[in-house]
């Protein structure tokens, strides 16, 4: 008879290293496995091609997941020119061939245009929605859906190496930016098209790279060595403006009250909320005049963390 392997209840955040090759959803699966977690949750996908930073989220931190959605993010690309493909990566069909024969000069003219509030329309092969199904499965069906071009800010492109037809970019964007769409568009303009040919999250939010763990080393690892690799939930939203609240303030919250703080910022704002041992207790809404509302909490009546 086999017996049900028991789970466990953890809460934090483990930055996975993706290897190319699987889903990000088969990539949470396996870490859930392995931690042999309650609850888990991904903050967002990577293409089976791509590789590098996945942050995953187990327990309590999976309230927070939806907020790293939203952080700047870093990528390496390394596009091929003077080849097209029908998804812009190397999953797709090659749509046409060009020769090449751009100089270094106009190589840096094109990356520049593009750094800074751009719009991209989303590409047909990507996981957006229409109608309830993901627009992939409609181009897979030979569909073509009406996308609206959507803004985002791309905060810096470097070029780290050239090699024959083949650029290696160091990418800072904003949420929201495919790096395929904007492999596609430096293609468009040196006239001689390109396409995606490997991609590697670098960071995400407060994350980098570095941090991370392979499928590999968890593997290999006993539990006690794999739970030193999770990270507190409050990582997730690094970047929100930190908030230090009253025992009793703090309290008021996990009531579900609204209390009014002692300590209140300059402007309105969505901030990191802890009490005064610097335990994380959640997110807060805190509004113009120091009331402050519960956006997210940490339940933490049972905390592993």
């Amino acid at each position: 008879m086999q017996h049900k392997r028991i789970k466990r209840r953890i809460d934090g955040v483990l930055l996975l290293n993706k290897p190319v090759g699987i889903t990000s959803n088969a990539a949470l699966q396996i870490a859930k496995r392995l931690y042999q977690a309650e609850k888990a949750g991904h903050t967002g996908t990577l293409d089976p091609f791509a590789s590098g930073l996945l942050p995953l989220c187990f327990g309590e931190a999976t309230k927070f997941s939806q907020y790293q959605l939203h952080a700047d993010k870093a990528y390496r690309a390394v596009l091929q020119l003077g080849v097209t493909t029908t998804t812009g990566d190397p999953e797709g069909c090659v749509l046409e061939t060009r020769p090449v024969n751009v100089s270094a000069a106009q190589i840096d003219a094109a990356i520049t245009q593009f750094i800074g509030a751009i719009e991209q329309t989303p590409p047909m092969y990507s996981a957006l929605k229409h109608q309830g199904k993901p627009l992939y499965e409609y181009a897979r069906a030979g569909i073509e859906i009406e996308r609206k071009a959507r803004p985002v800010h791309i905060r810096s492109i470097k070029l780290i190496d050239r090699e024959m037809h083949t650029l290696t970019l160091d990418v800072v964007c904003s949420a929201g930016t495919y790096i395929r769409t904007l492999a596609e568009s430096i293609g468009a303009v040196l006239g001689c098209g390109a396409h995606l040919i490997a991609l590697t999250r670098t960071a995400s939010g407060g994350f980098t790279l570095a941090q991370a763990a392979s499928l590999p080393t968890l593997e290999n690892a006993s539990m006690a060595a794999r739970d030193t690799h999770l990270m507190s939930a409050d990582g997730l939203v690094s970047y929100l403006p930190k908030i230090i609240v009253s025992a009793n303030e703090a309290a008021a919250l996990r009531q579900g009250q609204r209390p009014l703080l002692s300590a209140q910022p300059a402007a309105a704002a969505l901030m990191r909320a802890y009490d005064i041992t610097q335990q994380f207790l959640g997110l807060i809404e805190v509004q113009a005049g120091g009331l402050a509302v519960v956006q997210r909490l940490m339940n933490t009546a049972k905390n592993d963390f």
